[in-house]
């Protein structure tokens, strides 16, 4: 049986939510109406797409892909438009502790009421095509409804996976953002370089402009954006910073400087951001740039803050690159020894990440993460000693491992890591830690 007869059949088996239904209700219907999680492809989608008019919007968009980077970089430009008074939609994925984290309009969460409408207005057009979709395609057309209803200025979206068969490259980008390029998802992308920056790429649009957030890129990216003849803007050639302290960083392009404070985010990413909005549309003056870049923020981006009279670093770094990434910013920040509270899923590449790592931790705290997808903690042993990694301490959760950490601690960060889900674990046992995290 294939994804579409499975999915016709699924469609007569689940009932839509009753009137008076409340989110979580609709949250969990949305995840059983489609055969699988994800299923990649625009063509099964696009008619409910047409349906609820979302296609189309008068204002430009800015489409952000990348390996990692994504959420930074399109908050940062969320942020900016904010500041010069545009008013803005955001859509990201995933979320850490409510759905709500994913939309964002006027840098506002989406109130449970407004996400039940936008559910609301999708299932009836996906049953008026008689069509079933997955969870992130719903939830995304529910978000461009939402970004429709509210009149704005300047939509802002992060592709979910990949790019080209995504399901928010239904819209055309007026500007479009490929951050970074590295091995993720290679079961849905491919397994070389070359092959996922093709599909990451799919975003672009012919003579729109493209901002690249890295100068090591396969070919194929730069394949694309030449056979569509984009404008292409790239880190180091057309646009460049660096950090004169703890405080200050600049950025430049050919035309102006801009000397920036020290923010929550990786800088490279607002770097990338700030690049998005001079070439695109709408006019930005260079004092909502700084503005806008000092206030951006997005949980678990790198994220320091104090807990328990300890330094306490939260990343959803869980593959490779961000790994890698995550250990740069350690080093930018002094910090060349940590103590690390680490989890990860299953179907992550568990070995690149802790060897990215191994230098820089003094002691790894782990605990396996709930959920089906969770690597099993002889999951977990298993990449340890084949990285012959030794000091290590197994808990029976994260919670547990975070308080252990602190007590060795000393003078050294806490680095909590390996997934959205480790943010997630410890932010829901610690009221005081999510609203540190939330603020």
């Amino acid at each position: 049986m294939n994804s579409v007869t499975a999915g016709h059949d699924q469609l007569n088996a689940a009932t839509s939510p009753q009137p008076g239904a409340d989110l979580s209700t609709w949250l969990a219907y949305l995840n059983q109406i489609h055969v699988t999680a994800i299923d990649l492809g625009l063509e099964r989608v696009r008619p409910v797409a047409e349906a609820l008019g979302v296609l189309n919007p008068i204002p430009p968009v800015i489409m952000v892909a990348g390996t990692n980077g994504k959420g930074s970089t399109t908050a940062t430009i969320a942020a900016i438009y904010h500041a010069a008074g545009y008013r803005t939609g955001l859509y990201q994925s995933p979320h850490i502790l409510k759905f709500n984290e994913r939309i964002r309009i006027n840098q506002q969460m989406a109130t449970n009421q407004a996400l039940i409408e936008a559910f609301q207005a999708v299932e009836h057009a996906r049953l008026q095509c008689n069509l079933t979709l997955s969870f992130f395609e719903m939830t995304t057309l529910a978000a461009f409804w939402l970004f429709q209803q509210a009149q704005l200025d300047v939509w802002i979206v992060e592709v979910g996976l990949g790019g080209r068969l995504d399901v928010v490259n239904l819209l055309d980008a007026d500007v479009a953002v490929l951050t970074n390029v590295g091995l993720d998802h290679t079961e849905w992308l491919g397994n070389t370089l070359a092959k996922i920056g093709f599909e990451k790429a799919g975003i672009f649009r012919a003579q729109k402009p493209v901002v690249l957030g890295s100068e090591m890129l396969p070919s194929t990216v730069q394949q694309q954006a030449s056979d569509l003849n984009c404008p292409t803007f790239t880190i180091g050639r057309d646009y460049a910073w660096y950090q004169a302290d703890q405080n200050a960083w600049f950025w430049t392009d050919h035309a102006v400087t801009l000397t920036l404070s020290v923010g929550q985010l990786a800088l490279v990413n607002q770097a990338t951001a700030i690049m998005a909005v001079r070439v695109g549309p709408l006019p930005v003056e260079a004092e909502a740039i700084k503005q806008g870049v000092a206030q951006a923020m997005l949980p678990g981006r790198f994220q320091m803050v104090n807990w328990q009279g300890k330094k306490l670093i939260l990343d959803v770094a869980h593959n490779e690159h961000g790994a890698e990434f995550l250990r740069s910013q350690l080093h930018r920040q002094g910090s060349d020894q940590a103590i690390a509270v680490f989890s990860m899923l299953a179907d992550k590449d568990i070995a690149s990440v802790i060897g990215q790592l191994r230098d820089q931790m003094s002691h790894w705290h782990i605990a396996p993460l709930d959920g089906p997808r969770a690597a099993s903690r002889r999951q977990l042993q298993e990449a340890f000693d084949a990285a012959h990694i030794k000091n290590f301490s197994w808990h029976d959760s994260l919670p547990a491992a975070l308080s252990a950490a602190q007590k060795m601690a000393g003078e050294q960060p806490i680095v909590a890591f390996g997934s959205f889900h480790v943010i997630e674990a410890l932010a829901q046992h610690d009221t005081e830690l999510a609203q540190q995290i939330f603020k």
